[in-house]
């Protein structure tokens, strides 16, 4: 497959990712609206932040009062989790990338951009990531537009209706693989309930919930490693005896 084939690919894939993006975004817009922060500046952080839960705090911190160290451990810890994905998408890219072009991929990772470049494996390309990625993206920055320019004119339920898109879409992505891989499921669900002890459970809950989302995913994926491991493809065995003394 060509760059520009594999581009358009991913271009296509990214559609539903654009559309939810659009919801989340707009909700972003409006927070920032009502925190009296300037419309460059939210456009800013949507374009180099690129996350929901890290922009939402970071506004609501600016917005308190916080200082500029609080407000940089508390994003750093929030978004700590890309660090994970990047580790893997990086081991699923078999050519050779460029530092400058590793740098760009990294800007536009996000949490469905990194399941659906995920489903491609060994087979994931930069052509396919960017054209993946590009939608999305743009449609995080015309969404964060559209709701700051908005203002107030739509009711708090409709603001608060247009925040679970983001779970919708989450659902969306894993539920087919969650039918055909056993392991994937497993790994998913030991997710999702660690995820609500370290919410409800006392003491534990005052973790910062950037820690949380790793100690559920590492937790997740290493009991999901242990009960369903991958089986290593089994090497042919030599055909002559020459090719056996090599």
């Amino acid at each position: 497959m060509s760059k520009k084939d594999a581009y358009l690919s991913g271009l296509k894939k990214g559609i539903a990712v654009a559309i939810a993006y659009l919801a989340v975004s707009f909700t972003f817009g409006l927070a920032a609206r009502r925190g009296t922060f300037p419309l460059w500046f939210a456009s800013l952080i949507s374009a180099t932040n690129l996350t929901s839960a890290g922009q939402f705090t970071g506004i609501e911190l600016l917005r308190l009062g916080a200082g500029y160290l609080e407000l940089t451990l508390a994003v750093f810890i929030i978004n700590l989790r890309y660090a994970l994905m990047s580790f893997s998408l990086s081991q699923q890219v078999k050519v050779r990338v460029e530092p400058v072009t590793r740098f760009c991929m990294s800007l536009f990772l996000t949490d469905e951009v990194f399941a659906l470049a995920n489903e491609k494996g060994g087979e994931l390309t930069p052509a396919y990531y960017f054209g993946l990625s590009t939608l999305p993206y743009l449609g995080w920055q015309i969404g964060t537009l559209a709701g700051y320019l908005s203002g107030g004119l739509f009711p708090n339920r409709v603001i608060a209706a247009a925040g679970i898109a983001i779970y919708c879409m989450y659902i969306a992505i894993f539920l087919p693989p969650l039918k055909k891989e056993k392991g994937i499921a497993l790994a998913v669900l030991t997710a999702a309930a660690i995820s609500c002890a370290t919410f409800y459970l006392p003491f534990v809950n005052r973790i910062p919930m950037g820690f949380r989302v790793i100690i559920a995913a590492l937790a997740a994926t290493l009991v999901a490693a242990a009960l369903f491991p991958k089986k290593e493809e089994s090497i042919a065995a030599p055909q002559t005896e020459k090719e056996a003394n090599r």
